[in-house]
């Protein structure tokens, strides 16, 4: 039975795979984008209802094409977001083939290449693109055993309030997911509990120009990871609302319950490291030393940009972190739901590759594997602090795309060559 063949296989049609595409398009580079589902299908199902990007229009999509519905400061719904990437897949013809599950991948025997399994037969390419980005398995914690009684839903499976049993809410995780699911829970008359952990809360706006502006004249989109295993950082921003600076005391003075890290439980008790009150002021010097850094680069640069004194002035602490609950009885409280935005992890099991470390993690420079024809996209930090975001997913996969045209050309001179070599031997 003949194997299918091809020059670069790309795994997975979010973001990643459709950049990935369109710039082995412009290098003329034959390839083939899998997708297990739809393109850009966790936009469309591993997301909640009200869901819209954390960056305005203008700034979180790909130089190609704009959100042409949607004013440039708008913060466009995730179902747009979705959509968005399918009209760019389709603007350059990209080869996706969706409703393909990749099962494993493991390098040929004495010869260039990988046998990649599939759900639909086997594939052989001469170069792997991962593009399956970071977000692959939901993250639950094993603090609250199951039959604590509340309900345990990661994130990535909360939809609505109205989808969530009768009481009180305890989310766990104070980044972008966990605080805008804990707003929306607030609004809908819901008692909320907020578990709040280390985070950067950066101004969603200031002087009259969104952070991912300021971010970039102050050269922080380039700033590279710090060292191993400190890449991830979880940041408090949201779109929501029309996009709106994270102020956890005012979500207190509304009516949310904050209290710290969720450490432990035993016999339906849950328990609360005492690090609120620091936590919450380790995220105003982040935020306050934005404000400095732009303040000096605006007066620098000579930039009329109107003053905003009232961002420096913050609401007093509210009960809940001056008096801070160290311990929750989970039935008392009327918990019934617990919503766990903790992340995710990596799952590569299907990669069967020498391309990863000790701690079984990818082994790259930016995103270029140590294993040969292995390559990585999508993951943070990759390149730098851009490289999760949509816009700077596109530039890594240049970058990738220019690393493999230049290997394939290496090795079509190989084959050249010995085409050659054979075809001028001497004759017996």
């Amino acid at each position: 039975m003949s194997v299918e063949t091809i020059d670069t296989l790309v795994v997975g049609a979010g973001q990643a795979g459709v950049a990935m595409s369109e710039h082995l398009t412009k290098q003329g580079v034959p390839h083939l984008v899998l997708e297990r589902a739809r393109i850009a299908e966790r936009w469309r199902t591993a997301r909640w209802d009200s869901l819209v990007a954390n960056g305005p229009a203008w700034h979180d999509r790909f130089p190609g094409l704009d959100f042409a519905a949607f004013d440039e400061d708008a913060f466009v719904p995730k179902d747009q977001v979705a959509e968005y990437f399918a009209a760019y897949a389709r603007a350059f013809g990209a080869p996706i083939r969706c409703g393909v599950d990749v099962i494993k991948v493991r390098r040929l025997d004495g010869r260039p290449g990988f046998r990649v399994e599939t759900s639909h037969g086997a594939i052989e390419a001469t170069t792997i693109v991962s593009a399956t980005g970071a977000f692959q398995k939901p993250v639950i914690p094993p603090i609250v055993p199951a039959e604590a009684g509340p309900v345990q839903l990661h994130s990535n499976a909360y939809r609505n309030p109205a989808a969530l049993p009768p009481g009180a809410i305890l989310v766990v995780g104070a980044g972008s997911s966990g605080v805008q699911i804990a707003d929306e829970l607030l609004r809908a008359g819901r008692r909320v509990y907020l578990s709040v952990g280390p985070h950067d809360r950066p101004p969603r706006a200031y002087r009259g120009r969104d952070f991912v502006w300021w971010l970039g004249v102050l050269g922080k989109w380039d700033i590279q990871a710090r060292a191993p295993g400190t890449e991830h950082v979880t940041i408090a921003v949201s779109g929501a609302h029309g996009g709106e600076t994270i102020d956890f005391r005012r979500l207190a003075h509304r009516g949310m319950t904050l209290v710290g890290r969720t450490t432990d439980c035993r016999n339906g008790v849950l328990s609360f490291a005492p690090d609120l009150a620091a936590t919450l002021v380790r995220g105003d010097a982040y935020y306050l030393a934005l404000l400095d850094e732009a303040d000096a680069y605006a007066a620098r640069n000579g930039l009329d940009l109107p003053q905003e004194t009232e961002a420096r002035v913050f609401l007093p602490d509210p009960a809940c972190v001056t008096d801070p609950i160290e311990r929750l009885d989970l039935a008392q409280a009327g918990i019934s739901a617990i919503i766990w935005a903790t992340g995710y992890t990596s799952d590569f099991t299907w990669l069967e590759v020498d391309a990863f470390d000790e701690q079984g993690r990818p082994d790259h420079q930016r995103g270029i594997s140590r294993e040969p024809g292995i390559y990585f996209l999508g993951l943070p930090w990759l390149s730098g602090r851009a490289s999760s975001f949509i816009w700077g997913v596109w530039h890594d996969a240049r970058h990738l795309a220019d690393h493999i045209a230049t290997r394939r050309s290496y090795l079509d001179h190989h084959v050249a060559r010995c085409r050659r070599a054979s075809a001028v031997s001497p004759a017996a």
